[in-house]
């Protein structure tokens, strides 16, 4: 089972990818007992081998910035014709359309189960909101005691106090 974290990755190459007017972006999740190398294929073309490049290039600054993460791997950059950068949670191919008609990776991995990309949003915000609500029902156990250990302190600060003055305890009004 995929990640949070690598769910997120994916989304974030998928938005990179539409920045640089990449065309036709797919994404698979790999079926696990076919594939035990990656969770995720992102698949997508380019125009030309400047734009694949531009694409790769974008792609592994988004990751850097704001995942701190660097392609295991990374092919076929300088041709521009099939780029792989292998991020090992996932692996994104940037064709040239004649390339990827050719290789045809979706037909390749038929048992792979297509994503959509708002689909991945979604199940990204679920997760989230449970992990939110987790959180927020620990924290409050230990907000509930601290506030309780507050007011025993305050309690036993003004018994101390009013002892030291030789005052005698204050008592309950009488309705």
């Amino acid at each position: 089972m995929a990640s949070t974290e690598t769910r997120k990755m994916v989304l974030a190459a998928a938005a990179a990818c539409e920045d640089k007017k990449a065309e036709d972006t797919r994404v698979l999740e790999l079926d696990p007992a076919d594939s035990g190398f990656t969770d995720f294929f992102l698949i997508t073309s380019a125009a030309n081998d400047r734009q694949a490049q531009a694409i790769g290039d974008e792609i592994e600054l988004c990751l850097k910035r704001e995942f701190a993460t660097y392609p295991h791997s990374v092919e076929g950059r300088k041709q521009g014709e099939w780029i792989l950068m292998d991020y090992v949670d996932f692996v994104v191919h940037i064709f040239l359309a004649e390339k990827r008609a050719f290789y045809d990776l979706e037909r390749l991995w038929k048992s792979a189960r297509p994503v959509d990309l708002e689909e991945l949003k979604e199940a990204l915000k679920e997760k989230t909101l449970a992990a939110r609500k987790k959180t927020a029902s620990k924290k409050t156990v230990p907000a509930k005691r601290a506030a309780a250990q507050a007011k025993k302190k305050a309690a036993g600060a003004r018994s101390t106090a009013s002892e030291k003055k030789g005052s005698p305890p204050s008592r309950p009004k009488k309705k």
